[in-house]
């Protein structure tokens, strides 16, 4: 098979999360020719999260009749701590009993193709930067807002992954230190205060303290049974105790904010995850505290916008990875 015939290959690939595992069949120029998703359930612990993806990807083999043979490999998008270097995620806090799991080998030994594996926050930054709203940007910052909150850093054009590829945990760093303890095991982290699942705790905590909220009724009386998407749906019918949650992840988020601008001086912040559907309701009050408390200079430097690539940013990402990956081993 000559160059010409290699670069036409599209890639797998996967976008590992903490709530939904996300397959598609991607080509070089970027259309995604299949898709599917399955949930994660990632409670179950590390074994049976990766036999859901194994079979997700012979499920839309089948469904395609496309071939592994016939692809460029594999690009795998995980949230959590990554060393894509030995392919291990190291630490997950969103994918619970994940600790130094091999998942590139794993994946590579039961679907024999060339596997590469990266965050799932630096996948999506490498989508927005190459294909959505960072086209063109040296300086930027990408924000997943989800389940949990992760981060990526892109500058000079070039993705920063750090001394061993971890890089990007902007959702663990400190904003209260007494704050409520995270997944981590740290306390305070930005994805306890900023984060869906933080929204939907703080919502279902006020709730039990006896506040009043259409958020009751809309759950049939399940409390528990509350997410952030109700949350959401609440405040755009005016309940108050969901619009004051809102407000409240998007002043932590803005102070997040605030010390990326204040540290990294980007061009562009760009938030995307599920939470980010929000839109204005969540950008407007954390570009304001950018403008009230980050440097002058540097507040009017940046641009915090939505995601563009919306929900496919990781998987474009992970596939933009897998043929950059691809190349650079054709090339040795």
């Amino acid at each position: 098979m000559n160059g010409a015939e290699k670069a036409s290959r599209p890639v797998f690939a996967i976008d590992l999360g903490g709530s939904k595992i996300a397959v598609a069949i991607i080509s070089p120029e970027y259309k995604i020719l299949a898709r599917e998703y399955h949930p994660t359930l990632a409670d179950e612990g590390a074994a049976p999260v990766i036999d859901r993806i194994t079979a997700a990807v012979k499920q839309i083999t089948a469904a395609t009749g496309t071939a592994l043979p016939q692809t460029g490999g594999i690009g795998i998008a995980a949230a959590g701590a990554i060393d894509h270097k030995s392919g291990l995620v190291t630490l997950s806090p969103n994918l619970p009993g994940w600790r130094d799991v091999p998942l590139r080998a794993l994946l590579q030994e039961r679907l024999g193709s060339p596997t590469w594996l990266i965050n799932d926050a630096n996948a999506a930054a490498l989508g927005e930067h190459r294909l959505g709203a960072g086209r063109g940007v040296n300086d930027l910052i990408y924000l997943t807002v989800g389940t949990g909150i992760g981060g990526a850093i892109i500058t000079n054009g070039r993705l920063y992954t750090g001394a061993c590829g971890s890089a990007g945990e902007i959702g663990h760093m400190t904003i209260d230190i007494n704050g409520p303890r995270c997944a981590c095991g740290n306390t305070g982290c930005l994805e306890t205060l900023a984060s869906g699942r933080a929204i939907a705790r703080e919502a279902i905590r006020r709730l039990g303290a006896g506040e009043s909220s259409s958020l009751t009724g809309l759950v049939n009386g399940k409390t528990a049974d509350i997410t952030a998407r109700e949350v959401a749906v609440a405040a755009e019918q005016g309940d108050l105790l969901a619009v004051s949650v809102i407000d409240n992840a998007a002043f932590y988020l803005g102070v997040g904010l605030v010390n990326l601008v204040n540290i990294f001086n980007p061009e562009m912040i760009i938030i995307g995850g599920g939470v980010a559907s929000l839109g204005e309701r969540l950008l407007n009050p954390a570009r304001r505290l950018v403008k009230e408390r980050a440097f002058p200079v540097s507040s009017a430097a940046v641009s915090i916008v939505a995601t563009e690539l919306g929900r496919d940013a990781g998987l474009l990402g992970a596939a933009r990875f897998a043929f950059e990956q691809a190349e650079a081993r054709e090339e040795i």
